[in-house]
């Protein structure tokens, strides 16, 4: 009977570690979240040229983040103190990188320094069991890649092998995409700018299958210009 006691006590303790440490992931994530929205604002004017807005956004994530870096040590972080100082200092560099980079007007330079930061985030979310939708936005981006260096080959030669490449890689954003349908709470689910969003790159890559198979190069590169838009907004809204 003791052996059982001692047992239930454990299996207790162990169950009231683990919720503890998953509410402090949560919250974690919750201090993060302002920050990786203006991240996300910045990668988004960086791209489209507009510098002086993608500084603004880029500014206050220095502040929000220099602040974090004060509390480091009052967060409710779930894995190592280490962890999260590397976490904070690399993320603090590459904020800087981003921010010099803008002041010198190097769109590209600050759009990698950027992704890389929102990149660094959302791994860390991976490992601490907090994946979501906005994880699952974040990587279609790659995806969206393989697709574009496909649809691009395949407009510059029309070849059977290059339209294979781009059935296949428009096949994988829609894996990718249908996933991340799934993913969405109801709530989000159910908005009209996320079903617009979803359901459009949905069939827009499913017709730039076709439009290859058919040999209509120049449709394949509507899709594609229209998936980018697509992409691109997704990761605006819900990244």
């Amino acid at each position: 009977m003791r052996c059982i006691i001692a047992l239930l006590t454990f299996l207790a303790c162990s169950t009231l570690a683990l919720g503890a440490e998953s509410d402090g992931a949560k919250d974690f994530a919750s201090a993060m979240e302002p920050i990786m929205a203006n991240l996300r604002t910045a990668a988004s004017y960086t791209r489209t040229g507009n510098i002086a807005l993608a500084q603004m956004e880029t500014e206050e994530a220095v502040t929000a983040w220099k602040r974090l870096e004060t509390n480091a040590s009052s967060l409710p972080f779930p894995q190592t103190p280490a962890t999260l100082t590397e976490f904070l200092s690399q993320g603090s560099q590459r904020l800087g990188a981003a921010a010099h980079a803008l002041d010198s007007g190097d769109n590209v330079a600050a759009g990698r320094d950027l992704h890389l930061i929102r990149q660094s985030f959302h791994q860390l979310r991976r490992q601490s069991g907090l994946y979501d939708l906005g994880d699952c936005v974040f990587e279609i981006a790659p995806a969206m890649e393989k697709l574009r260096v496909a649809a691009s080959s395949y407009g510059e030669q029309p070849a059977p092998a290059h339209a294979e490449d781009t059935v296949a890689a428009a096949s994988a954003l829609r894996d990718r995409l249908q996933r991340c349908n799934d993913w969405a709470r109801a709530a989000v689910a159910e908005r009209n700018e996320f079903r617009r969003l979803i359901d459009g790159a949905i069939a827009s890559s499913s017709e730039i299958a076709h439009a290859a198979m058919a040999g209509d190069g120049p449709l394949v590169h509507r899709y594609l210009i229209e998936l980018q838009s697509y992409a691109q907004l997704l990761d605006f809204r819900f990244g």
